[in-house]
């Protein structure tokens, strides 16, 4: 029987702002997503986590190892632990112009890296890196807080042993940030006008991107804080799943699809795994 094209399309979950202090927002969803999957695949739902090192300077990923145990066994059951940014709060001075005043002000406090120099940037990064390191955890991708980099952050980028970053719409491989289409979905949940408007929004772009080789999902903890932000979120993984699309994590997709190759023993077992399940 011929395979159909639902069978070649996948979406990729990805937690924003993983920390100590926001896993009981994400407790539960996780779990009814990975009952969705089990139930359809026969296995837990591939998730890329996007781990902040110390969330807002008080919430230290190191200062909770039960926390820590928990992302390493999600890990070693096929999920990926990305680094994103590493305060995840825009410690900077402030803005001096009504663009960064707009960019850094009204559209977030959290843009970490937009403000940063090429060698801040760098430091923040390693930092995120021999974090990663010291915990035994291989590191492929970086998104930054709101997807916000300065020139200089692409610099460092451009520099170091980063595979992958990304933005709203693309997935860029590294170091020369070669663009990927990869539509992304996500929602402003921070009150109700916000939560009416990017219902509207994501179901506008999902009708534009039914095509799309993949899709990303990028919700973060305000989600899961509000009944119709959540729901949302868990019903559309289930219509994905019905529809035929594949669960997989960033690296899994970009090294099944040829984009990236494994560059070391955990991300190539992390891949076979999911390529396994995708496959079936």
């Amino acid at each position: 029987m011929a395979e159909s094209p639902a069978a070649k399309q996948h979406f990729l979950l990805v937690l924003h702002d993983v920390a100590p202090e926001t896993w009981t927002d994400y407790r539960d969803f996780v779990a009814e997503v990975d009952a969705l999957c089990q139930a359809r695949l026969n296995h837990p739902c591939p998730i890329t986590w996007l781990v902040v090192p110390d969330f807002h300077h008080r919430s230290a990923l190191e200062d909770a190892p039960e926390f820590i145990a928990l992302l390493d066994s999600r890990r070693q059951q096929g999920d990926e632990l990305a680094l994103h940014g590493f305060h995840h709060c825009d410690d900077a001075p402030p803005p001096r112009t009504p663009r960064d005043y707009l960019m850094r002000r009204v559209l977030t406090w959290e843009g970490e890296f937009y403000p940063l120099d090429e060698a801040e940037a760098r430091r923040r990064l390693l930092e995120g890196a021999a974090l990663f390191k010291r915990l035994g955890w291989p590191l492929d991708g970086f998104v930054a807080p709101a997807w916000l980099m300065s020139d200089g952050t692409r610099q460092a980028l451009k520099s170091l042993d980063f595979r992958y970053t990304s933005d709203p719409q693309h997935l860029y491989r590294l170091p020369d940030f070669t663009a990927i289409d990869a539509p992304g979905l996500v929602w402003s949940a921070r009150s109700a006008p916000r939560r009416l408007m990017s219902q509207w929004v994501t179901q506008r772009k999902l009708s534009r991107e039914q095509q799309a080789p993949v899709l990303r999902l990028g919700l973060h903890p305000v989600d899961m804080r509000h009944a119709r932000s959540r729901q949302y979120w868990l019903t559309l993984v289930e219509r994905l799943l019905d529809e035929g699309r594949q669960p997989m994590t960033k690296i899994g997709w970009l090294t099944q699809q040829g984009l990236l190759t494994p560059a070391t023993s955990d991300t190539a077992q992390l891949n076979s795994h999911q390529a396994a399940h995708s496959a079936a």
